[in-house]
């Protein structure tokens, strides 16, 4: 209960540690953050790594002098970006193992099922839309890549997901991050893009449920 309990605070107060890393590490913190990004996108068990509510508090550090927006936003596409076509080639290495049943630790069978109803809900916009999806947005490239999708295909997908997620929230944070409001009740702001961005896998895991 604990460690749940310290999980939530961590994410609820993404700004107090975006303060730590940048008093720590300085410039560092621009590579921290790529990585993150990139682990977030790019490897099927770190999922859980923060993603909407991380790019919301770096816009809103950089509109007030740390970070530099531009590098913000080419670092962390890019980081979005490879970081899918790294899942979609671990999907792609896998997809004998996954045909043949054989299991794979690392891979929750929960997580595939929920994203293969995606699939078939949404089709290859499945890569764009699965970006503001928790859950999905780590499982769908991966699933590209065990799949049938040419990586052509994929790639173009994949590169406008990954412009459109992080220039929306980036950008979120970096003209509405510092508004009075939004500063004194930063906290909440967080908890509330958190919870947004669970609503969709969560009403998916109700439908379920029901049938």
């Amino acid at each position: 209960m604990d460690f749940i309990i310290g999980f939530a605070n961590f994410f609820i107060h993404l700004d107090d540690h975006m303060n730590t890393l940048l008093q720590n590490y300085g410039a560092w913190t621009y590579l921290i953050l790529f990585i993150i990004v990139f682990c977030e996108t790019g490897l099927v068990f770190t999922p859980f790594l923060p993603g909407d509510s991380l790019l919301f508090v770096v816009g809103t550090f950089a509109a007030i002098g740390p970070l530099n927006i531009f590098w913000c936003l080419f670092l962390l596409m890019s980081a979005a970006i490879l970081g899918d076509s790294v899942n979609y080639g671990i999907g792609h290495l896998l997809a004998p193992k996954i045909f043949g049943h054989q299991k794979i630790r690392f891979l929750k069978q929960e997580y595939l099922t929920r994203t293969e109803k995606f699939y078939a809900k949404y089709g290859a916009k499945t890569i764009i839309i699965a970006r503001f999806v928790p859950i999905i947005r780590t499982f769908a490239p991966f699933l590209a890549g065990v799949g049938s999708m040419r990586y052509s295909q994929f790639l173009s997908y994949n590169v406008v997901g990954g412009i459109l997620w992080v220039t929306c929230f980036v950008l979120g944070g970096y003209f509405f991050g510092n508004i009075p409001f939004v500063k004194e009740n930063f906290s909440l702001v967080i908890l509330a893009i958190i919870i947004l961005s669970l609503i969709p896998p969560v009403m998916e895991f109700i439908k379920h449920r029901e049938k």
